[in-house]
């Protein structure tokens, strides 16, 4: 079992796999790449939400935020929960500031700052930095970014972490 609903072993590595070819498809055979993936998605239950996540992150990924957005919808809306449901949200944020909606994406991602932490806390601050930031909020984006490079440095984490904050508290 995965987030997404019941998936053996072998297709999510088949799925795997197929995105790890992704850069055997330039652009102008992207549409081969979108028939891979629609093939392994074919292979679910109609109802999953892994089928509408792996597409849209298939039209995502070719540069379609505009297919993308309505699938990554579909697969929240079933249920895609955990890791892949942090992706989606993530994901979709991302493409609904390239189609011009970044407050959705704020709307979205401003809950997962408080989520319990994973390995995508960074990706979250990023891509809501490019949301604030396509809002005209960019002390806040700053802020987030640099709050999520801070521990990551060498040296220098607490200076960063406390100037992060000041970006947007100037009394912190």
């Amino acid at each position: 079992m995965c987030e997404g609903g019941p998936v053996n072993q072998d297709w999510e590595d088949r799925v795997a796999a197929a995105w790890a070819s992704f850069d055997d498809y330039p652009q102008e055979r992207a549409h081969e790449f979108r028939a891979l993936i629609d093939a392994l998605v074919a292979e679910l239950p109609a109802d999953s939400p892994l089928g509408p996540f792996e597409q849209a992150c298939a039209w995502d990924s070719t540069g379609h935020s505009d297919k993308a957005v309505p699938l990554y919808r579909e697969a929240l809306a079933r249920g895609l929960t955990g890791y892949k449901g942090r992706r989606a949200k993530i994901q979709l944020s991302s493409s609904l500031r390239n189609v011009g909606q970044p407050e959705k994406g704020v709307k979205l991602l401003t809950p997962e700052l408080d989520a319990p932490s994973d390995e995508l806390d960074d990706a979250v601050r990023a891509a809501l930095a490019l949301c604030l930031s396509s809002l005209g909020r960019d002390r806040e984006g700053l802020s987030l970014v640099l709050g999520a490079l801070a521990p990551h440095l060498p040296r220098y984490q607490r200076s960063m972490a406390n100037y992060a904050r000041a970006l947007v508290d100037p009394e912190a």
